[in-house]
């Protein structure tokens, strides 16, 4: 086909889209404890901001508690500092050698907050990936007449698009019910 290429391009951009959309859930909390929840958390760490991971390692001892043993125990007091300052709804405890982080339980009312969330990040994972194909075929029409295309040819190329697109709707779909059901399970 002609326009192999674009369809590929087109392709290899829904899955990112994808990707950008496991990230986004990632980053919303359930009911278990998730090493993803604080790993962005920055920590002034000898003179300069660094990802809480890269300075401490990070464990899920049980699934409601998070375990961080700081590298350097000279760094306990600045990520205590920085977690406190995330804002988690969780307070760090310290032993002097690691901190516990215990994640409480989530209300009723939060695991819709949550719901609801995630299903906005795969609204906006969507409507990108319509932008996409829109331009995607745009560029296809435009291609074909430069080329002088058959008109069979641009229509064909513009439906293995809207194919695709909805063969990767329905994954970001899947991914939203399993997030779903991870934030709603008691």
């Amino acid at each position: 086909m002609a326009f192999d290429a674009e369809i590929a391009d087109c392709k290899t951009r829904f899955e990112k889209s994808l990707v950008a959309l496991a990230n986004d859930f990632k980053h919303i909390r359930t009911g278990r404890a998730s090493t993803a929840m604080i790993e962005h958390v920055q920590v002034d760490a000898y003179g300069s901001m660094l990802p809480i991971a890269q300075c401490a390692s990070i464990t899920v001892p049980e699934p409601a508690q998070l375990l961080i043993k700081p590298w350097d125990k000279g760094l306990i007091k600045a990520i205590e500092k920085a977690l406190s300052e995330a804002q988690l709804g969780m307070n760090p405890q310290s032993d002097g050698q690691v901190i516990r982080l215990l994640v409480p339980s989530l209300s009723s009312e939060r695991r819709k907050q949550l719901a609801a969330q995630a299903k906005e990040s795969c609204e906006k994972c969507k409507v990108s990936m319509r932008n996409l194909r829109r331009d995607v075929i745009k560029a296809i029409e435009t291609k074909g007449k430069a080329e002088k295309a058959s008109e069979d040819a641009i229509k064909k190329a513009g439906e293995k698009i809207s194919e695709l697109l909805k063969q990767h709707e329905a994954k970001a779909e899947a991914s939203l019910k399993d997030k779903t059901e991870d934030i709603t399970k008691f």
